[in-house]
This record gives C-alpha cells, structure tokens and sequence, in this order.
C-alpha cells in the first residue's frame, strides 16, 4: 500500500440558521465534483451534508460543518464532520431509524450510515462530533486511520500551519509545520514544508527534517515534527524541532515526545531522533501551539477509541486558543494486540 495526503484547507461552514445548511451542501458536492465524483456520489455527499447539518440546527442549534478532501487506500475521499456543543446524545440509539431526542423523525444518522463508507462519532455533555468519510462506490477504497482538524487564526483566508501523511508499505509517517506567526508569509513557510515533505517523505525523520530546511531556507521558518512508524518491529522514530507537541495516547496512559529547539529553515543545528519500541496500537497526536496542552483523553472516556478525525475534532473544538493558527493530527498505529 502506498498513499501520500497533504493536508489542504480545512473548509468550516458556521451551522446557526437553515440558509447555512444549502451553504454546506453546496460546498461539500463543489469539492466532491473537484475531486472526480461521479453524479450518484456526489448525491451522496449532498444528502451526507445536509443531515449532518440539519441534525445540528434541531440537537444543538448551532455548531459547525467541517469538510475536506481526503485520500484513502486507492483514491480520494471526502470528509464531513459535524461539530457542536450541545447536549450530546446516545449515537448508539440514535444510528436506528426512528430514534430520536428531539420529537423528528430521527432518520438523520441512519441516513448518513447508509450514504458513507465510514461514520464515526463522539459524544458526551460537552457536545457532539459526527463524522462521515465517503468515496466512490465502484473503486473500492480502504480507509486510513488519520485525521486532521485545522482552523487559521482570526478567519484569516490562509493558515500558518500544515500537516502531511504517508503511508509506504509497513511505515508510515506524520508531519506537522508551525510556520513562524501567522498568515501569508507563515503559510509559505508551511507549504514550503509540505512540499519538501511530498518530494521526499519515506526516509528517517532526521533526514526528513534536513530536507524539509533546505525546503524552508529563505521562508520566515517554523516549528517542525516527523515521526515514522514501522509496522513490523512496531517502532516509532520521532524527530522534532520547535514547539509542536507530540505524544502517544493508549488506554493505559500518554507518553511524550521531547523536541529540541530551533527554527527549521532558519536557525538549525541538526535534528536527533528518539526511538519508542512497541508503539503498536497506540494513537499519535501531533499538534501546534495553537492548540493548549493541558488537556487528557482520560477526561474524555472511550474518545481513544474512536476514529482519529474525530479525536482530533473533539480536542479542537475544547482546546483551540483562539490566539494562533491551530491544526491536530491524529494517526492510529497500526493494530492493537
């Protein structure tokens, strides 16, 4: 298996009125057709986009729509993800036609498990994310457990962070750029990264990190994590320069993941890397500082184990500053045993 995503854009549609769910509709099928769904799929995501809206306006009045292209194991996808901050719901009860909190006829969910290959969610008395990948039904495509939440500071057209995943046989390997500050000149000095990343992005996550500051020189720079996972040995390698924050996540615990300090593609003295055997089966979450850090899956029972676009998901929407330009990277490691 080989696949390799760049994070693009990350396109939040505000759920606060029902104009806003034609809003969401439209953008979620222009960006299905884009990204060559026939007119049955991209039918799919439109019915997909307004249940997901609509079932915010009715459970919590208000929310938001998150859509992006995805790649999966044979093509690309597309990823719809509602969030909101209502009362939370029993989604076990409520993926069964006819189940329903709010008096409709509760055919939203049960809808949105029929039209999409993988639906997952999370919710509890802080609110709700729902979360729905679809890709064309005649290719047949497995999903890849990662995930990506990222919000630019201030609405600001452009975001100062990037994010990219690989997957390469047994490996596969994650990347997260902060570029310095916020807005165009951070941009390209994030997408300078990505495009380092794209160029080369199967080597050791030290030789990643040399390249990705060739790729870099004369940008502003940024803040810089690689990590490899190798699904035989079960090894993760990790190499980090500047504040974006790394962990492992399980059941038992969280262990994290030092960086150094320095500024990639600007003041670098070499990257070192750290070694973590039996990382299989455990969930890595990468984040930039826009992100707080004091927060705990175990404050959130079961979110572990549900799929990685929605953990990351959850964490933005309870832990975004509101003062940077903020992305989560959620990547599961190969099986649990």
């Amino acid at each position: 298996m080989q696949a390799l995503h760049a994070g693009g854009m990350v396109h939040a549609v505000p759920i606060d009125d029902a104009s806003r769910v034609g809003q969401a509709r439209r953008l979620a099928t222009q960006i299905a057709h884009d990204i060559g769904f026939d007119h049955d799929d991209t039918g799919r995501v439109a019915l997909v986009a307004t249940e997901l809206s609509t079932n915010i306006l009715k459970h919590a009045q208000r929310g938001e729509l998150q859509i992006q292209a995805i790649t999966n194991d044979g093509g690309r996808g597309i990823e719809l993800i509602a969030v909101d901050q209502g009362p939370g719901f029993d989604f076990t009860a409520c993926l069964h036609d006819g189940m329903s909190t709010t008096g409709t006829q509760g055919i939203g969910l049960g809808a949105v498990t029929r039209q999409a290959q993988v639906v997952d969610m999370f919710a509890d008395a802080r609110g709700a994310v729902v979360m729905a990948r679809l890709h064309p039904r005649q290719r047949a495509q497995r999903d890849l457990r990662y995930g990506a939440s990222q919000r630019a500071y201030g609405g600001e057209p452009v975001c100062g962070d990037g994010w990219a995943v690989s997957y390469n046989g047994a490996s596969r390997i994650a990347m997260v750029v902060d570029g310095l500050g916020h807005g165009i000149a951070a941009h390209d000095a994030a997408v300078a990264a990505i495009r380092g990343f794209v160029e080369d992005h199967a080597g050791d996550p030290v030789s990643s990190m040399d390249q990705l500051h060739s790729a870099m020189s004369g940008t502003r720079g940024g803040a810089v994590a690689v990590a490899k996972f190798d699904d035989g040995p079960r090894n993760l390698r990790f190499a980090g320069i500047g504040n974006i924050s790394a962990a492992l996540h399980s059941l038992e615990g969280s262990r994290g993941l030092a960086s150094h300090p320095g500024i990639v593609g600007a003041q670098y003295r070499g990257a070192r890397a750290f070694d973590f055997p039996d990382a299989g089966g455990k969930l890595l979450i990468l984040h930039s500082d826009g992100l707080q850090t004091r927060w705990s899956l175990s404050d959130y029972p079961g979110l572990a184990l549900r799929h990685p676009a929605v953990v990351a998901a959850v964490l933005l929407r309870d832990f975004d500053r509101g003062r940077d330009d903020a992305t989560v990277l959620a990547l599961a490691l190969g099986d649990r045993r």
